[in-house]
């Protein structure tokens, strides 16, 4: 057994290239398994968490899958890291403190209509970035911030905007 594994996986640093697209297969296999077992949270909510583990993960993978690093250990390692983030994502997700500390804070860039510039330099978003915001969500640039209710940069950097009552809006 341990000699078909060889042969059909190579030894490290001395692959063929069937071994090398053999250890592909295995690797693809075994990353869309780990995908599946942590979560839609690894690459659908893209904290700076999910952002570091899915390279980290995905390094580690590659270096197995050209022969660079011992496949099983690799893989062993892989997986600690993936159950790692999924310990930590239910945790950040019980306290708010450790959330706080992992993923960040939203901070309010727009409140009823008052562009706070403050804020948006402290997060290093440009104007010409909160304009766009603004348009994304229908909104024509910064003469309409009145438009409104709340602009929030959200720890996973995303920009949303909260319109204000269509009954308060500025006419102009």
């Amino acid at each position: 057994m341990t000699q078909a594994l060889v042969d059909i996986f190579g030894i490290q640093n001395n692959l063929s290239t069937a071994q090398e697209a053999a250890r592909a297969v295995l690797i693809f296999t075994y990353g869309l398994v780990l995908l599946r077992l942590c979560g839609p949270r690894m690459f659908g909510h893209w904290s700076a968490l999910d952002i570091v583990i899915s390279i980290m993960v995905g390094s580690a993978l590659a270096r197995a899958m050209t022969g660079s690093a011992p496949l099983i250990g690799t893989m062993a390692a892989a997986a600690v890291m993936a159950s790692l983030h999924v310990a930590l994502a239910h945790c950040v997700a019980r306290n708010n403190r450790l959330a706080h500390i992992v993923e960040g804070e939203a901070r309010v860039l727009i409140d009823h209509g008052r562009i706070d510039h403050d804020a948006r330099r402290r997060s290093k978003i440009s104007e010409a970035d909160l304009r766009e915001a603004l348009r994304e969500h229908g909104i024509d640039g910064e003469a309409k911030a009145g438009n409104v209710k709340r602009m929030t940069l959200e720890p996973s950097g995303k920009l949303s905007v909260v319109k204000a009552d269509p009954c308060k809006l500025d006419p102009n």
